[in-house]
């Protein structure tokens, strides 16, 4: 075992109920837009689709535009926060959709059925339990012919950035949409559709609002060391990004259980 250093201790020291309060504050929680998921949902067949978990939904974009979408059906929106839960229902209040249910629980103990659901999607949130895991884990849940939506961290080339193996670090299962679609397709799943999403995902919808968030985190939490500790790992990630962001990158994933 190594031997801890200053960032453990801080690490060891986070408010983790604080640091949910701060990214609930975000209109998303992750890199994606409404176009790329609405580009996702057109790969699907709506004909059939009744019974949809959204997994990890954070503060519901997602789930609005799956709302709007597949208005015949039942979706349940599944995350591990209630902070985040919180700004979902205020989201569905606004947008005065009723067709969707909130649901605390963490990932990988979902209570649903087996065979009992259309549409698995999940953006940005199949890291939680790993992606090959997951897609292992999620195949239980889906009928026959049920679909699979989800986006992962991917190389964009075959290049690997010299950034001193920091992707690998904070993406464990990286690799290229390529080897993924093989990973999809090894574990029970025929792939429909896969595609890259645009920078702008990261640096005008993610990134962008999550500038003055911090700035607003940093004030309401003055003097507080993990709140600053927490800030600088945000910059760090953002500043990798602007160096190295055309080697890597978020990708969707569309297919179907066979």
């Amino acid at each position: 075992m190594s031997e801890p250093n200053a960032h453990d201790a801080v690490i060891t020291d986070f408010d983790f109920k604080m640091i949910a309060e701060f990214f609930s504050t975000l209109p998303q929680q992750g890199p994606g837009s409404d176009a790329m998921t609405r580009e996702a949902i057109a790969s699907i067949d709506h004909s059939d689709i009744c019974h949809i978990a959204d997994l990890g939904c954070g503060t519901g974009r997602q789930t609005v535009a799956l709302a709007r979408e597949f208005p015949q059906a039942d979706i349940v929106a599944e995350d591990l926060l209630p902070e985040a839960l919180e700004g979902l229902k205020q989201r569905l209040e606004k947008e005065n959709i009723s067709n969707v249910k909130a649901l605390e629980c963490p990932m990988d103990s979902l209570p649903f059925e087996k065979e009992s659901l259309d549409l698995i999607w999940a953006e940005g949130s199949i890291y939680n339990i790993g992606f090959e895991k997951g897609l292992k884990y999620l195949h239980q849940f889906l009928r026959s012919g049920g679909y699979i939506a989800l986006t992962d961290c991917v190389y964009l080339t075959n290049i690997k950035p010299d950034d001193g193996g920091w992707l690998e670090n904070n993406f464990a299962d990286i690799a290229t949409i390529a080897e993924k679609v093989i990973q999809l397709e090894t574990n029970g799943y025929s792939v429909q559709k896969s595609f890259a999403l645009p920078s702008t995902c990261w640096t005008e919808d993610y990134y962008k609002p999550m500038i003055p968030a911090m700035e607003a985190f940093l004030k309401n939490n003055p003097d507080n060391p993990t709140a600053r500790f927490f800030v600088d790992r945000l910059h760090e990630e953002m500043n990798h990004y602007k160096e190295y962001g055309d080697y890597y990158g978020y990708a969707f994933f569309i297919a179907r259980k066979r």
